[in-house]
């Protein structure tokens, strides 16, 4: 994901885009996207016993959740493979070590994944990569594999192997991934990363002729053609997954620049490689159509950064979000790594989360990888419970999706069993899918204080069960106790509140 970045020209950037913001609640937001990737591809699980890798994804899991994220996006489809159980494409060799190879003792990692990320209140988002075959030549594919009996759908550039994104039979082929995933398992965002049509490699053209001969009718430029080929891809996966399930969000994390100034007079005074001109993803158009629900930007560089400067590049997107949902990808090895340009002694967290939360149509951010967030490295993860998440924060509504908040919850109520003091309730009524609860937010609040549940400190936990267990001193202490439901937008409920001696 972050080892193309290297491509980037060292030209030095002239200037920084002038962009008139509106200053948000830079403290403790009550709601933002906090997300972490956790890539499979770094062969953390290869070979790995079973126990072992569960183990090891429940300690990064706590981790994030002690550290208040909300979002895990889990690599399950990196090589045209499956880190799941798929009657379409052979078991990953990320997870075994040899494609097509069952894990032994037998496991379903993406479903482990959804039932753990749901168990602490988070989203679990699928991460796919649609196009990529083979990341070396070398690398064997299980018989089962499509390349086998349909060798035609591929071409293959450079040291690697990838789909051939013209051909109507890719298209459907990668389609029928999203059904199956979207149809088989409770997910709640499909995502896709940066690699649409492969990062070039210098002097060696990507061998699409025979397939412009054949669909390339109808347009002069052959870039505008590769552009319409993945545009329709976009297209077909968000009418797939509305269909399907239309609470479930399919999102894409593009490289960071989409174009050059020198390119286009309204792209980023940035001079690197580009979305629109070198991978022919234009992600501006898939926002502006609603074919995606959420775009997050690999912004991976530090602020000042030569050819990629990282406040030139989010002041740029803040700019063109095209009204759809605008994370921000951020890379924790850079960010640790750099001094922030206004105080040497510190490193650029602060100011890039600072400069992330003044622009309103920022809403949250993701960190690559999740692993360097809970191994707190440089100190991250301790800076982000200090002074960034400190608090638990809510996902943000999608309200293009649904904007229609649940019933409030039924029968609230503390009651003394044998495993202590517990509060009780009852799942509001729902007439649909899109109607039900699916978490649960519980603030407490001491007496005096006003009862104000749009201040995030007060939240206590975000959790799926209809039960919370209280934690009882003597039994002279007042508290009230407020729940509301959440339906799978993250649309709140009106408050049922219990006061409660503890």
């Amino acid at each position: 994901m972050k080892f193309r970045y290297w491509i980037l020209s060292l030209l030095f950037i002239c200037g920084v885009s002038n962009v008139v913001v509106t200053a948000q609640n830079t403290n403790f937001p009550k709601r933002e996207f906090r997300a972490a990737w956790i890539q499979t591809v770094n062969g953390q699980f290869k070979g790995v016993p079973t126990a072992v890798i569960q183990q090891r994804l429940i300690a990064q899991l706590n981790s994030l959740q002690t550290a208040h994220f909300n979002a895990i996006i889990f690599q399950v489809r990196p090589e045209a493979d499956a880190l799941y159980p798929s009657q379409i494409e052979p078991w990953s060799r990320f997870l075994s070590g040899i494609q097509g190879q069952a894990p032994n003792p037998y496991w379903d990692p993406m479903q482990f994944m959804i039932d753990e990320c749901h168990k602490r209140g988070m989203e679990f988002h699928a991460w796919i990569n649609p196009y990529r075959v083979k990341t070396s030549l070398a690398n064997q594919l299980a018989s089962s594999h499509l390349y086998n009996t349909h060798p035609e759908y591929f071409v293959t550039y450079g040291n690697q192997v990838f789909f051939d994104p013209a051909l109507p039979e890719s298209r459907s082929f990668i389609i029928s991934i999203i059904k199956d995933i979207v149809s088989r398992y409770d997910v709640d965002g499909i995502h896709m990363d940066d690699y649409f049509y492969p990062y070039p490699i210098s002097g060696q053209p990507f061998n699409d002729d025979a397939s412009f001969a054949k669909y390339g009718g109808g347009f002069k430029n052959r870039g505008d053609w590769r552009r319409s080929n993945v545009d329709v891809l976009i297209r077909k996966i968000h009418e797939t997954v509305r269909e399907l399930k239309p609470w479930v969000k399919f999102g894409v994390s593009p490289f960071g620049i989409y174009r050059n100034q020198h390119s286009d007079p309204l792209g980023s005074e940035t001079n690197g490689l580009q979305n629109y001109d070198d991978l022919y993803a234009d992600v501006l158009t898939w926002a502006r159509k609603e074919w995606i629900d959420y775009n997050i930007p690999q912004i991976y560089w530090q602020i000042g950064h030569p050819a990629a400067d990282y406040e030139t590049l989010v002041r740029w997107w803040a700019k063109n979000s095209q009204n759809r949902p605008l994370f921000i990808g951020q890379s924790v090895d850079n960010t640790i790594s750099y001094q922030d340009p206004k105080n040497p002694s510190i490193n650029q967290l602060h100011r890039k989360m600072q400069l992330e939360r003044s622009f309103q149509t920022i809403e949250g951010c993701c960190q690559w990888p999740a692993s360097d967030v809970t191994d707190n490295k440089g100190g991250y993860r301790d800076s982000l419970i200090n002074n960034y998440f400190k608090y638990p924060a809510l996902v943000p509504v999608f309200d293009f999706m649904d904007h229609k908040a649940p019933k409030k919850v039924r029968r609230l109520k503390a009651i003394w069993t044998e495993d202590g003091y517990i509060l009780f309730w009852t799942a509001p009524k729902a007439a649909s899918e899109m109607d039900k609860a699916q978490f649960y937010v519980i603030y407490r609040f001491a007496k005096g204080q006003e009862r104000d549940t749009s201040d995030p400190s007060h939240i206590v936990t975000v959790t799926p069960n209809t039960f919370y267990k209280l934690p009882y001193e003597d039994g002279t202490k007042p508290y009230y106790y407020v729940v509301t439901a959440t339906d799978r937008i993250h649309n709140e409920s009106a408050v049922s509140k219990k006061r409660i001696n503890l």
